[in-house]
C-alpha cells in the first residue's frame, strides 16, 4: 500500500485545539449595575451631613452603637431589642472609622447603592437592559428613598437585603438549585433579624410564586426556605412582643400618603403590556411587594397601630420597576416615546423641590442637635434641668457637652450604667423634692408627645406650676425648651417678672 509522502508535513500543519473562550461580560448588565449604584452614591452624598444636625433616632443610633457590645446586649434585653443586630453592626463601623456623621450615614448611602443595582438587575432579567436601566434610575430618585439612604437606622440596609433576596427568588425559579435557595433564605432571614417587618416580603414573594404559576417543585422548595427564614425569625420575634410599648407612639398610619400615591401609580402601570422574560413576570413581582407589605401591616393597625412608612421601605422596589418597565414600553412604542420622556422630565422637575427639602435639618420630626444647643444657650452652670417626659432625655443627648453643667433633677441612674435609653428616675417624691432645692430650671417638652400619666411625670408638672413661672420658650424643630424661675428665687434683671417683682415689694405685696 503506498504512503503519502504529504502526511507528516499535513500533521505538522494541523494546530493543537484552542482552549475555549471565556464569555465576556455583558456590556448591558455592566452599565444596568454602574450608573445606578453610581447615581445613588452621588445623591446620598449630596448634603449628607444636613448642616450636622441629626434627629432622635439616630440619636439613639449614635449613643447605642458607643456602647460596648455587651451593654448593647443587656441594654436590648430591656427595650429596642428590634434593632440590636444594627446597634451591633455600628459598633463595629464606629470602631473602624471612628465616630462622626459620616459614618453614621455612609453605611446607609452605601446600602441604598447596592439596593438600586439590585433592583437595575431585576429589571434587566425580567423585562430587558433599558427596562432595568431605568428602573435602577428611577430607583434612588424616589423621595423616600433619597430620605432613607441619609439616615444613621437600619432600614436601607433591610431595604438592600431584600432587593437582593428577591434577585435571588427570579433566578432560583428557573435553576432550583438547592444553594440558590439556600442563598435566598438566608438574606431574607438577615434582613428579618435587622427589622422584623421585613418578613412582610416573605409574604409578597409567595403570592408572586402562586400568581406565576410555577411547578411544584419550585413552590416546596420556596416553602422549605421561607419555613428557616420564620423559624429563625422566631425568638426574636417572641421576644420582641415584650417590648410593645417601643411602638406606643403610633397614633394612626404615619406618612400613609405616599404609599397610596404610589400604590395606585403602579398599579396603572402594571395595566401596560409590560415585558416578560422568564418564568415569572414583572408585575406579578413588583406589584405584590409595592402593595401587600403596606396592605398588611395596615390589616393589623386595626388591632394596633403599627404603620410606619419607613418599616415598608422596600415597597419602593416595586415601584421603580413598574416605572422602569413603562417607560421602555412606551420607548418602544415610537409614536408615544415623545410623551413618556416629556413625562418623564416633567416627573424629575417636580422631585427637585422634595429633594432640596430632605436635605435640611427641618426634613425630620425633631432635631436633637438644635435640641441641645438651646439647653446650652438657656441654661447657665447650676440650674436644674427637668425632661417632660423622661424617655424624652434621649433628645439632648446627642452632645454630653450641651447638659454637662447642669443637674438633671430626676434622674437616678444614667441610661448607659442602667442599660436604658433614657436612664432610670427617681420616685416621684424625691423628684418633687429635688425641684424645690432650685430656682433656674430648663425644662424639655417633646413638640408632639403627650405626657404619660404616671406619678413621676404628675410630679414634675405640679411641682413647675404650683412654685414657678415661666420665664421663657425657645421652640425648636421637635422640641420647646422653657426655663422656668422661683417666684420668690433670683430673677434676671430687666425681665418683665423682676419688674412685676420690684413693684410688689414696694406695694408691700
Amino acid at each position: 500500500m503506498p504512503v503519502d509522502e504529504r502526511a507528516p508535513a499535513l500533521a505538522r500543519t494541523v494546530s493543537p485545539p484552542l482552549p475555549a473562550r471565556r464569555p465576556r461580560p455583558n456590556p448591558d448588565k455592566a452599565v444596568v449595575v454602574i450608573a445606578p449604584l453610581s447615581l445613588t452614591i452621588a445623591l446620598g452624598l449630596w448634603g449628607i451631613r444636613r448642616q450636622n444636625t441629626m434627629w432622635g433616632d439616630e440619636s439613639v443610633t449614635y449613643q447605642l452603637a458607643h456602647r460596648d457590645l455587651s451593654q448593647i446586649w443587656h441594654t436590648a434585653q430591656h427595650i429596642d431589642l428590634v434593632h440590636a443586630l444594627y446597634y451591633a453592626v455600628m459598633h463595629e463601623l464606629f470602631d473602624l472609622f471612628g465616630p462622626g456623621l459620616l459614618t453614621l450615614r455612609l453605611p446607609s448611602v452605601l446600602a441604598m447603592s447596592v439596593a438600586a443595582s439590585g433592583v437595575g438587575l431585576l429589571g434587566l432579567r425580567l423585562a430587558g437592559p433599558r427596562a432595568g436601566l431605568l428602573a435602577g434610575l428611577v430607583f434612588p430618585l424616589l423621595p423616600q428613598v433619597q430620605k432613607y439612604a441619609q439616615e444613621g437606622r437600619s432600614y436601607a440596609m433591610v431595604c438592600a437585603l431584600i432587593t437582593w433576596a428577591t434577585y435571588a427568588l427570579v433566578v432560583s425559579v428557573p435553576h432550583r438549585a438547592r444553594w440558590r435557595w439556600a442563598v435566598y433564605g438566608s438574606t431574607m432571614l438577615l434582613a428579618c433579624l435587622l427589622h422584623e417587618f421585613a418578613v412582610l416580603a416573605l409574604v409578597a414573594h409567595g403570592v408572586t410564586l402562586v400568581v406565576s404559576r410555577v411547578p411544584r417543585p419550585v413552590l416546596r422548595a420556596w416553602s422549605v426556605a421561607a419555613a428557616g427564614v420564620v423559624a429563625g425569625l422566631l425568638p426574636l420575634a417572641i421576644c420582641s412582643a415584650g417590648q410593645s410599648g417601643q411602638v406606643s407612639w403610633i397614633g394612626g398610619p404615619v406618612r400613609l400618603r405616599y404609599l397610596l400615591v404610589v400604590a395606585v401609580v403602579g398599579m396603572v402601570c402594571a395595566r401596560a403590556p409590560l415585558g416578560v422574560r422568564g418564568p415569572v413576570r414583572l408585575s406579578a413581582l413588583a406589584l405584590p411587594i409595592l402593595v401587600l407589605p403596606g396592605l398588611m401591616l395596615l390589616t393589623a393597625s386595626l388591632v394596633k397601630p403599627l404603620f410606619v412608612d419607613r418599616y415598608v421601605l422596600y415597597s419602593n422596589i416595586g415601584i421603580a420597576l413598574l416605572l422602569g418597565a413603562w417607560m421602555d414600553h412606551f420607548h418602544r412604542r415610537r409614536r408615544s416615546s415623545r410623551i413618556a420622556w416629556i413625562a418623564a422630565i416633567a416627573v424629575l422637575a417636580a422631585l427637585v423641590p422634595p429633594s432640596l427639602s430632605l436635605r435640611t435639618p427641618q426634613s425630620r420630626s425633631n432635631d436633637a442637635t438644635a435640641i441641645g444647643a438651646a439647653v446650652r444657650e438657656e441654661g447657665r452652670p447650676g440650674d436644674g434641668v427637668l425632661y417632660l417626659t423622661g424617655q424624652h432625655r434621649i433628645l439632648a443627648a446627642a452632645n454630653p457637652e450641651d447638659t454637662r453643667f447642669l443637674t438633671d433633677l430626676a434622674l437616678a441612674q444614667d441610661a448607659a450604667s442602667s442599660n436604658t435609653l433614657a436612664g432610670v428616675e427617681l420616685p416621684a417624691q424625691e423628684i418633687a423634692a429635688r425641684i424645690l432645692e432650685f430656682d433656674r430650671i430648663v425644662a424639655v417638652r417633646a413638640t408632639a408627645a403627650h405626657s404619660p400619666a404616671s406619678p413621676r411625670e404628675e410630679a414634675k408638672t405640679s411641682t413647675l406650676r404650683r412654685n414657678f413661672r415661666e420665664y421663657r420658650t425657645t421652640h425648636v424643630n421637635g422640641a420647646r425648651i422653657t426655663v422656668y424661675v422661683r417666684e420668690h428665687g433670683h430673677v434676671p434683671r430687666g425681665t418683665p417678672l423682676a419688674k412685676s417683682a420690684v413693684s410688689m415689694r414696694g406695694s408691700g405685696g
